[in-house]
C-alpha cells in the first residue's frame, strides 16, 4: 500500500507577507508526517506529528500563534480520529496547552469518552501530566495587535474568510502502509469569538472524519457553515457514492457555498491512495507527500511538486 499524507494550514485570504511562511510550514509538516509513515508508523502517528508541527509554528492559528477570543484569551479545539476502529478523541475550549491534538489523542486512548471541554479537558491534562504553558507563550505580538484592531467580531460568512483577519485551522489526513486512514484537525478558532464558542474543528463529522471504508477528511473555513453541512461526512458520503476525492470535495464545498454562503477548504485521502486539497476561499496553504514526491500549493489550481531525496 502506498503511504500518503496531506496537510493544510487553513483556508482564508492569506496575505502575501504570510504566504511563503505558510507554504514552508505545511511542506515541513507534511515531510514530518511522511517520515513517520516511511519508518512504518501508523496513519494516526503521522497526522498527530504533522499537526503538532503546525501547532508549534506561530504562522498558524493553532497551539502557538492561536487567535484570541473577546476577552483576549486563547481557547483551543482539536480532534483526531482512527479510520480503522472509528475511535476518536477531541478537546474544545482548552487553555494553556501547546499541543491540543496530543491531548485529543489522550482522550481517545485513555478515557471512554470522545470529547472533553474547557475546565474538564484541562483537569484531564493535569491528571495525565501534560505540561501547561502560560497564555503569553502561545500568543504572538502580531495576534495581540490584530486583536486590538478587530475587537468587534461580526458574525459573517464568506466575507470573514475573504478578509485578512480570519485566520484559521490546521489539519492532516494520512494513509499508512497497512491501509489505515486517520485525520487530525486543530484550531485557535476565530479572532474575537465569544468566550466558549466552539466551531467545527473538534466536532466529529464536521472538522474531521476518518473511516477505512471511505477515507479521511480534515476541514477548514467558517466553522458555523461547516457544522451546518457536516462537511467532512458530506465529502465522504459523495466518495461512498462513487465520486472521486476531488469531485466529492468540490461538490461539498459548492453545496456549502450555495446553501449557507460559507467558504472553506478540505483535504482528503481515500483508502486507494487518491488524495485532494480543495478550497473555495481565496487561498489555502497545503502540502502532500506520496512516493517521495512533495506536492504543495497556495492559490486556486496551483499544484507544484518537488522530488524529495531518497
Amino acid at each position: 500500500m502506498t503511504a500518503v499524507i496531506v496537510v493544510h494550514g487553513g483556508a482564508w485570504a492569506i496575505p502575501d507577507d504570510l504566504a511563503k511562511a505558510s507554504v514552508d510550514g505545511v511542506k515541513a509538516a507534511a515531510c514530518e508526517g511522511f517520515s513517520m509513515l516511511k519508518r512504518g508508523g501508523s496513519a494516526l502517528d503521522a497526522v498527530e506529528s504533522a499537526v503538532k508541527a503546525l501547532e508549534d509554528n506561530i504562522v498558524f492559528n493553532a497551539g502557538h500563534g492561536a487567535a484570541l477570543n473577546m476577552e483576549g484569551e486563547v481557547e483551543l479545539d482539536a480532534i483526531i480520529m482512527d479510520g480503522r476502529t472509528l475511535a476518536c478523541g477531541a478537546v474544545s475550549s482548552v487553555k494553556n496547552i501547546a499541543n491540543p491534538v496530543s491531548l485529543a489523542r489522550a482522550v481517545m486512548e485513555k478515557t471512554h469518552h470522545i470529547m472533553l471541554t474547557s475546565r474538564g479537558a484541562n483537569l484531564f491534562a493535569e491528571n495525565i501530566g501534560v505540561v501547561t504553558v502560560p497564555t503569553d507563550a502561545l500568543v504572538t505580538e502580531y495576534e495581540r495587535k490584530e486583536w486590538e484592531k478587530h475587537k468587534n467580531y461580526v458574525t459573517g460568512v464568506m466575507e470573514d474568510f475573504n478578509s485578512q483577519w480570519a485566520h484559521d485551522t490546521v489539519g492532516a489526513v494520512a494513509l499508512d502502509c497497512a491501509g489505515n486512514v486517520a485525520c487530525a484537525t486543530s484550531t485557535g478558532g476565530i479572532r474575537n469569538k465569544m468566550v466558549g464558542r466552539v466551531g467545527d474543528s473538534p466536532i466529529i463529522g464536521s472538522g474531521g472524519y476518518a473511516d477505512n471504508f471511505s477515507g479521511a477528511v480534515s476541514c477548514t473555513g467558517h466553522g458555523e457553515s461547516i457544522l451546518k453541512v457536516t462537511l467532512a461526512r458530506l465529502i465522504l458520503s459523495h466518495i461512498e457514492q462513487g465520486k472521486s476525492v476531488a469531485d466529492a470535495s468540490q461538490l461539498s464545498l459548492r453545496y456549502m457555498g450555495d446553501r449557507v454562503h460559507g467558504a472553506g477548504g478540505a483535504i482528503v485521502v481515500s483508502p486507494s491512495a487518491q488524495w485532494a486539497a480543495t478550497f473555495s476561499s481565496e487561498r489555502m496553504a497545503w502540502a502532500a507527500v506520496e512516493q517521495d514526491v512533495l506536492w504543495y500549493g497556495l492559490d486556486p489550481n496551483e499544484k507544484l511538486k518537488e522530488q524529495l531525496s531518497q
